[in-house]
Order: structure tokens, then C-alpha cells, then sequence
């Protein structure tokens, strides 16, 4: 076993090669024997969710687990049903979000709905370690199916909003959720809400034969023309277990995580003045908008269950991430695509159409270069840059961040991926450019400097 099982967000890994039935089934084990008490389960529309999810439950039961299923939900939603329920000790949302199909991943929740600590993801690697004893045959958990989960979640969402102002409003929107764990559970949403919607990649489909699951602007060109076309108010489009959202303003726009992050940290802020939470990899556009608005912010490394601990430890109003990962306390503390949707159409309610919003937020420029990295040679390129790094300000919270007075560059490793991740910004477009370009061929240099082993650029990267 690795040292480190869990990444930013649980354990991934491709099916039946890094995640198999018999890793799971040990997994299961070292849940229930942490956990210790009724543990609910839910799965995202993945080929393999079935394979993992018995597997999960049969290594639960197996030490005396009982298991609520709540079949096919968003990760929100069973984070929800695990705070709201007193009687479940804990959560496994079985997801590889935004990964490609061939994924999955077994993601913990905690009793209070949070994603588990990595203090009690460090107990299920230390379990999962061990030879774990199973229990009699007759305290063998017992598995309960229960309906409903979905919509519980959507009537609490809306009952942290001004519904009604929605329902008056006269909405249409195009709704892109991916083929994924949102299919029932946004429609159903924007239904209640009165809000006329045109669904596309509305069906549980696991291949994600729509288009892959990470909601970037390559990915959404078919959401980005049809909510032009249709001249919906707004496009919305899911990653795969529907946490996350990022939207199109109804110019046919896309709309970067980091503008809906700092549009709606305004629009929170104008009615409760507060604190705001944001990893470092977010756009100082954030930072500028909270300031403007009398808020504070404060940064964090990356990953939704940092963010979401450091919201409760601050008592923040609002916090989330730049890839469309919003965390809004009033419904709980995770990344809740549901309450981003409702909240972006009651901020448009009050304040206009998002395209005339965007319009009048500072422009920054920003952009990301993903490179191939071995997991055993992250530490190393960390190395190397703080070496190299003889300019600016040297911020470790995350990675390496090297802060210019006229932008900014973060080096980090992914948590999920063999991938190392650069992220360049500036007011001025060619710097921001260059930088990435500069620090993208730095580190590629340090792994590979006779460019043999170079995997070839994605279209993201070019």
C-alpha cells in the first residue's frame, strides 16, 4: 500500500488496474471499523459504481456496518442526508468527479456532513493496513435502501433562498449536467423554482458520452451554443458528481469558476460583511472584489475539505474554489452545485444579467499548464523551484506561489493525478503568458532535460 491512499478528494484510481473490487473490499473494512455505526452510501452514474459500491458495503458489513443506500445521489446530497441524520456515523460517496470514465474513487464523509478529516482518512490507511477480524455471523450488517435523499436536499436548498423571487422571475436556463449525478436531482431543482429549462446530457450515463466530465469551456461548446441560441437567461453546466457548477451568461460566454467565485462573494457580502475563504490557486480577482466589498479573505491550500475546515474555524460567509467548487455555510460546509445554481439566479434577480455583471469586474488574465509528473518526483520539482526561486515573494501554503508586483506564479502538485499543475496570473496579458510558458518549460526541463520521455501536449495545454 502507498503511503498516502488518499488524495485531495478520497481514493481514485483507473478500474480493475489502481482500483480494484478486492482494494475496495479492504477499504469497506477499514470504514466500518473506523467508523463504528450506521454509514450511508451513494454512487455517481459511473459503468464500475455498482462494482465498487458492493464491494465498499460487502468489507462494511463484513466487520458489522450497517448500510444505508441511497442509490444514485450528488455527493452534496448524501453529505446532506449524513448531517441530517443523526443515526449515520458517517458516509462513502463512491465518485471520481471529473475524472475520466475509466476512474472511480471512494470519498468519506464525516458524521457532520464535512468530507472526512485527513486525521480520520490517516485511521482508515492505518486500518487498511492491518488484517482486519470480521465479525460473527449474526452481528453481519444488514443494507437498507432508502428513497428520497435527493429530494430532501433539493427542498433544503431551496429553503436557503428567496425562492420566490425566483419563481417570479420568469427564468429559462440550459441545464448540461454531464450524464451524471445531477440528472434528477437539478432538473427537479429548477422545476420547483418555476424555472423553464432545456436539459442536454441528461441521462445516467457513466461513459460520459456527452462530453468528458470536467466542466471546462472546451468541453461545454454545445451548452455554450444552446443557451445562445435558445436565449436562455443562463447556461449551468455539472462535473460528474454534481459538487461542483460553472455557468454561461446568455451572450453564449463562458464563465470562469473564478468570476462566478468573486461575482457571488460580492453579491453575499453586499447583505452580511464577513469573512471569505479561497485556496491559493484562486484569481486575485477574489481577493480585490472581497476588499472592495469590506470582507476579509483569507487563503488556504487547495482542496474543498481545507477550505470548508477553515470556513468553520473562521465562521466565514462564504468560501469555495476557482474550478466551480462553492461552499455556502447557511446549507452546509461542502462544495454544493445546487445552492451555486440558486444563488447565481437570485444574484442575477437582484442585480441584472451576469454578462452585464462580468462586464464590470477587473479584468485579470490567467493561465494553466498541466504537466506529466511521476507522484515520487513532486517533492523534487518543489525543490528545485524554491531553488531557482530568487524573485518575488515565496508563498508555501500550497505548492510554491511566487507573488510579483505585477502577478503571480503557483507550482503545484495535483492530489488526485500524476500531474503537476502551473498557474500564471496578471493584469497584463502577455506576463501571465510568458510566466506560464517560463515555468512550464523550467520544470519540464528539470524532469526531462533531454525531452525524450515528454508525454505530448493535451489540447489544454497547447
Amino acid at each position: 500500500m502507498a503511503d498516502r491512499m488518499f488524495g485531495t478528494n478520497g481514493v481514485r484510481g483507473v478500474i480493475n488496474e489502481d482500483m480494484t473490487s478486492t482494494l475496495a473490499l479492504q477499504m469497506g473494512k477499514a470504514i466500518g471499523t473506523v467508523f463504528k455505526g450506521n454509514v450511508a452510501i451513494a454512487t455517481d452514474t459511473r459503468v464500475s459504481a455498482d462494482m465498487i459500491k458492493t464491494a465498499v458495503s460487502s468489507g462494511m458489513m463484513s466487520v458489522g456496518t450497517c448500510i444505508i443506500d441511497l442509490g444514485m445521489l450528488p455527493t452534496p446530497a448524501i453529505q446532506y442526508y449524513v448531517k441530517k441524520h443523526a443515526s449515520i456515523m458517517g458516509g462513502v460517496m463512491i465518485t471520481a468527479s471529473h475524472n475520466p470514465s475509466q476512474f472511480n474513487g471512494i470519498k468519506c464523509i464525516a458524521s457532520d456532513g464535512t468530507e472526512a478529516s485527513r486525521e480520520q482518512e490517516m485511521e482508515v490507511e492505518a486500518a487498511y493496513a492491518k488484517e482486519l477480524p470480521c465479525v460473527s455471523w449474526e452481528k453481519v450488517g444488514k443494507v437498507q435502501k432508502v428513497n428520497g435523499a435527493g429530494e430532501e436536499y433539493i427542498d433544503a436548498v431551496i429553503s436557503n433562498i428567496d425562492a420566490d423571487a425566483i419563481r417570479n422571475a420568469n427564468f429559462k436556463v440550459c441545464l448540461d449536467c454531464a450524464n451524471g449525478a445531477a440528472v434528477q436531482t437539478s432538473p427537479l431543482l429548477l422545476k420547483k423554482l418555476n424555472v423553464r429549462t432545456i436539459t442536454i446530457n441528461g441521462n445516467a450515463q457513466g461513459e460520459f458520452p456527452g462530453h468528458p466530465s470536467e466542466p471546462t469551456e472546451e468541453n461545454l461548446k454545445d451548452l455554450i451554443f444552446m443557451t445562445k441560441a435558445t436565449g436562455s437567461d443562463l447556461g449551468i453546466a455539472h462535473d460528474g458528481d454534481a459538487d461542483r457548477c460553472v455557468f454561461v451568461s446568455s451572450d453564449g460566454k463562458f464563465v470562469s469558476g473564478d468570476k462566478s467565485l468573486a461575482l457571488l462573494a460580492k453579491y453575499i457580502l453586499s447583505t452580511k460583511k464577513g469573512i471569505v475563504i479561497t485556496p491559493v490557486s484562486s484569481s486575485s480577482l477574489v481577493e480585490e472584489i472581497v476588499k472592495q466589498e469590506g470582507g476579509e479573505l483569507i487563503y488556504t491550500a487547495v482542496g474543498s475539505p481545507i477550505v470548508a475546515r477553515k470556513m468553520i474555524e473562521n465562521g466565514a460567509v462564504f468560501g469555495g474554489e476557482e474550478n466551480g467548487g462553492l461552499i455556502f455555510p447557511e446549507q452546509q460546509y461542502c462544495r454544493d452545485a445546487a445552492m451555486s445554481i440558486v444563488k447565481m439566479l437570485e444574484c442575477i434577480v437582484k442585480n441584472g444579467s451576469l454578462s452585464t455583471q462580468i462586464s464590470k469586474l477587473p479584468v485579470y488574465y490567467t493561465y494553466n499548464k498541466k504537466i506529466y509528473c511521476p507522484d515520487n518526483a513532486k517533492s523534487h520539482v518543489l525543490d528545485f523551484l524554491e531553488r531557482i526561486s530568487t524573485e518575488g515573494t515565496v508563498d508555501k501554503t500550497d505548492g510554491i506561489k511566487i507573488i510579483f508586483k505585477d502577478g503571480w506564479v503557483l507550482a503545484r502538485p495535483s492530489g488526485t493525478e500524476p500531474i503537476f499543475r502551473i498557474y500564471s496570473e496578471s493584469k497584463e496579458e502577455d506576463v501571465a503568458k510568458a510566466r506560464a510558458d517560463e515555468y512550464e518549460a523550467k520544470v519540464m526541463d528539470f524532469l526531462d532535460p533531454d525531452g525524450i520521455h515528454r508525454q505530448p501536449k493535451t489540447s489544454e495545454e497547447r
